[in-house]
C-alpha cells in the first residue's frame, strides 16, 4: 500500500514539475508569478526525487536512484543560487549548501566507479555514468569557487540558478523519456535530453549576458 501511494505521489509530482517547468521556460522571468510557480516547481521536484529514493530502494533500480540524486541536487542548489547574488563580493554559501555539495561530490565518485566498471565489462552504458560523473564534478567545482571567494562574475548566482533549475527540468524529462522509450538505444535516451538541454541553457545564459551589457 505504501509503495503504491509513493508511486502515485512520484508520478503526480513529476507531472507537476514538467508542466510548471515548461511554463517557466516559455514565459517572462523574474516577476511575482515566476517566483510563485518556481517555488511550487521546486517542491514538486524535491518530492519527485525523494519518492525516487524510496521506490529505487524497495525495488532496486539504479536509473531511478540517479534521477533522484540529480533532481534533488539541481533543484535545491538552483533554488539556493538565486540567494547568492553577492557571491562576487565575498558572500559565502551556508552550511546546508556545503553538505549538499559534499553529497554530490561523493555521488560523482560513485558514478565514475560504476562507469569504469561498466566500460571494463565492455558495456556501452558505462559512458552515461561517466558523463553524469563529469557533470557532477563540474557543478561541485562551480560551488567550490564560491566557498573559496574566487567568484568574480556578478551574474554567478543568476546564471547558476537558470542552469540548475533547467537541469532539474531536464532530469525529469530524461526520466519520462527513458521510462517510455521503445525505440532509442538506452545510451541515447539517457544522454540526448541533457545534450539538447545543455544547448538551451548556454543560449539562455548568453542572452542574459547580452541583456546585462545593454543596461
Amino acid at each position: 500500500m505504501l509503495f503504491k501511494t509513493v508511486l502515485i505521489l512520484h508520478i503526480l509530482s513529476g507531472f507537476t514539475g514538467l508542466l510548471l517547468g515548461t511554463v517557466v521556460l516559455i514565459r517572462k522571468k523574474g516577476d511575482r508569478l515566476h517566483k510563485k510557480i518556481g517555488l511550487i516547481f521546486t517542491i514538486a521536484m524535491v518530492s519527485t526525487g525523494l519518492c525516487a529514493f524510496y521506490l529505487s530502494y524497495v525495488h532496486p533500480n539504479l536509473f531511478l536512484f540517479i534521477v533522484g540524486v540529480f533532481t534533488i541536487y539541481l533543484t535545491i542548489s538552483g533554488f539556493r543560487m538565486i540567494q547568492l547574488k553577492k557571491a562576487h563580493l565575498g558572500q559565502k554559501p551556508q552550511l546546508g549548501d556545503a553538505l549538499l555539495t559534499i553529497a554530490m561530490l561523493i555521488c560523482s565518485v560513485i558514478f565514475y566507479y560504476i562507469g569504469i566498471r561498466y566500460i571494463l565489462a565492455k558495456q556501452v552504458f558505462g559512458i552515461v555514468f561517466l558523463l553524469f560523473g563529469t557533470a557532477s564534478l563540474r557543478l561541485c567545482y562551480t560551488e567550490y569557487k564560491a566557498y573559496t571567494g574566487k567568484v568574480t562574475d556578478a551574474l554567478y548566482g543568476l546564471k547558476n540558478h537558470i542552469g540548475r533549475m533547467t537541469g532539474a527540468y531536464i532530469a525529469a524529462f530524461t526520466a519520462f523519456i527513458v521510462v517510455n522509450n521503445t525505440f532509442l538505444p538506452d545510451v541515447i535516451a539517457w544522454s540526448l535530453p541533457g545534450i539538447i538541454g545543455g544547448f538551451f541553457i548556454s543560449r539562455s545564459i548568453q542572452k542574459l549576458k547580452s541583456s546585462t551589457k545593454n543596461i
